[in-house]
Formats: structure tokens, sequence, C-alpha cells
């Protein structure tokens, strides 16, 4: 992983089972997610929408270069946890940002992930249909 020589904010999102390291560098806003371009590697707009919401609501867009690292879950879990990932670095860049970010609900981690599969079952709950015969 690209690891710059300047100072920088980090923070580790995540949500469902993604994780995303976060690097925040003052800079001009690009933001690059696995070594791709964020309109590379996110193809829905919405989810890129997602990743900037907490520039959005501190009012630091364009303020910082973001580099991210982020494995695990679907493209959906990956966005949020890039979005908490960035929120928690930008905790770091100022504390004055955290009632803001507390707001928007921004630094709570969803914790919902798959149920494990359980023995003698087929899923999580399912169980093999019952035969009276």
């Amino acid at each position: 992983m690209y690891t710059p020589k300047k100072p920088y904010f980090y923070g580790t999102g995540r949500r469902k089972s993604s994780v995303a390291r976060v690097r925040l560098i003052p800079g001009s806003g690009v933001i690059t997610i696995n070594k791709r371009d964020i309109d590379d590697y996110f193809g829905l707009e919405t989810l890129k929408l997602v990743v900037r919401q907490p520039f959005g609501v501190t009012g630091t867009e364009g303020k910082f270069d973001m580099i991210v690292s982020v494995c695990g879950g679907g493209v959906s879990g990956q966005a949020g946890a890039i979005r908490h990932g960035v929120s928690r670095a930008l905790l770091q860049a100022s504390e004055e940002y955290k009632p803001l970010l507390k707001k928007a609900g921004f630094l709570t981690r969803d914790p919902r992930m798959k149920e494990r599969k359980k023995y003698g079952l087929k899923a999580a709950r399912r169980a093999s249909q019952f035969s009276k015969r």
C-alpha cells in the first residue's frame, strides 16, 4: 500500500463485513480507493455520494486527498465503511467536527453482519424440512 511522506490523519471504518483503512492528507481532494480512482471503483453515483458525505457535513470538500484500502463485503458495505473511516479520520484532524458528524450518524458503526451457520442446520436458522413419514 502507498504510504505518503507527509503527515496524515488515519481512520478505520467498518460496516457489515467490510473494513476500510482511510488516510487523509491535506491536499486538493483526490480520492483513491484500492489504487484506483473513485469513478473507476464505484459505478453508482449514490455510492460516490456516500463516500463524500462527511466532507459535505464538515465543509471540507477539496481540502484533503484520500487514500483508501478497503476489503470485504459488497460495494454498498464498502462505501459505508469508507464513510465511517473518513469521519473518524476527520475527528483526528479537528475535534470540532464531532457534533456535526455525530448528529449525521457517521460515527456509528453499522453492526449488521451475516449470522453464522449452526451445526445440524442448513443455514443460520434454516432447518431441514420436517417429514412425518
